[in-house]
């Protein structure tokens, strides 16, 4: 049983919500993230960058002071409003390639994390947690959701169609051809109905923001502890998240690049992967990928399709049978004596969305000496993953949508 509540928002104002808004952090290179902020007084990175104001790069406790004064003084200058009851918010994206993404903003339970009714797919590192916790122990919201996806319920997808029928409180167009909607859910009989209908909903899997929701749950026990007076009822039980049907998330894969052959030559390495792969030399001509278990790579300015031979590689429970890791098994750490995923500097990795020709062109320029593409994991492979209490290789999953930052925010 999922538990999600309703909230008193705190959003931008209608005139300058397209302004406010921000995709992540991380997402900008630091120079165009700086021309933003120099040409917008009102954009979201005023907040989450406070040093910019002073032109020097601030960290830590003092960072997250200064972020919570940035935040306050948006809401003084009334460049936030707060919505005056709890609400639900109905949110649809168009990105430029015309494809549609709908869910729902509420706040998840901290303790359905703990449960373990909120399924994890990915590893996450103890000092991330702890980091992000102290943030949020100061600054005292989440202005960046969780991205929980659930199997498509036809009672829920019949209210989102027919709420988002009616005129949108948001809609806007942003600098990278996305159009965000938003609608906000105040009738008491419709929220009462949704919360009844997540109620009927046994799980809940994180797409995107693993870190952000253990987080949350850290910060929920320790103010639990810190409150003689507990009831379960107060916000910082609760994180902000936005709830989307699975049929309404799209996964791309992301291309394994890897900087040398480890001391091998080209065809000593084509021998070693002959021990795991059936290989077929394509020469110049690319062809994608059509299977599971298949690797398109790019070597020395030709490409090759791997088989594995499935007569030497055993899938004995759902991590094994994914891609990613049977990649990493067969290829990366035996042969290229990649022992550490998530932190080798020889390993790089770029998103499905790219072009193969600007994954290509890293090896003809000589930045790396070969790449592997593989067909995108599936939501049934996540959830499969996630169920049997696995944990995918890093960077396993590119997941839309990518969510804006200071759209809705959730006070704790």
């Amino acid at each position: 049983m999922a538990t999600i509540i309703p909230f008193r928002a705190v959003r931008p104002t209608r005139d300058k919500v397209s302004l406010v808004t921000s995709m992540s952090y991380d997402t900008y290179e630091p120079s165009a993230r700086d021309a933003r902020m120099g040409v917008n007084p009102y954009t979201f990175l005023h907040i989450i960058n406070p040093g910019f104001k002073y032109h020097k790069e601030i960290s830590g406790q003092q960072r997250y002071t200064l972020v919570k004064n940035r935040y306050l003084e948006f809401k003084e200058d009334h460049i936030f409003t707060q919505d005056e009851k709890p609400c639900f918010y109905i949110y649809k994206k168009i990105n430029r390639d015309k494809e549609e993404f709908t869910g729902i903003f509420a706040g998840t339970s901290a303790w359905d994390y703990e449960k373990d009714y909120i399924k994890k797919h990915e590893e996450t590192l103890h000092h991330k947690e702890t980091l992000f916790k102290e943030y949020l122990k100061t600054v005292g919201f989440n202005a960046e959701p969780v991205l929980l996806t659930f199997k498509d319920h036809p009672e829920l997808l019949k209210i989102i169609k027919k709420v988002t029928k009616k005129r949108p409180e948001y809609e806007f167009t942003t600098t990278y051809k996305d159009t965000h909607y938003l609608w906000v859910v105040d009738k008491d009989k419709l929220i009462e109905k949704i919360s009844g209908i997540f109620k009927e909903i046994n799980t809940l899997y994180i797409a995107d923001g693993h870190h952000r929701s253990a987080s949350s749950n850290l910060l929920a026990k320790e103010l639990k502890e810190q409150n003689p007076n507990h009831t379960g009822d107060e916000p910082y039980n609760y994180f902000m998240s936005l709830l989307i049907p699975e049929s309404n998330l799209k996964i791309f894969e992301f291309n394994r690049l890897v900087k040398d052959l480890n001391g091998l030559s080209k065809e000593e390495f084509l021998i070693a992967l002959d021990q795991n792969f059936r290989i077929e030399t394509l020469g110049k001509n690319y062809s994608p990928v059509r299977e599971k278990h298949q690797f398109s790579m790019y070597l020395d300015g030709e490409f090759y399709h791997l088989f594995l031979r499935k007569t030497n590689y055993t899938i004995s429970n759902a991590l094994e049978a994914l891609d990613t890791q049977i990649l990493y098994q067969t290829i990366l750490k035996p042969i290229l004596g990649i022992h550490d995923a998530r932190n080798c500097e020889r390993l790089n990795y770029i998103h499905g969305k790219h072009d193969f020709v600007t994954v290509t062109h890293q090896i003809d320029c000589g930045n790396y000496a070969v790449c592997f593409r593989m067909l995108p994991i599936t939501v049934e492979e996540l959830k499969d993953v996630a169920n049997q209490g696995l944990k995918m290789p890093p960077k396993s999953t590119y997941i839309q949508p990518k969510l804006l930052s200071g759209l809705t925010i959730y006070e704790f």
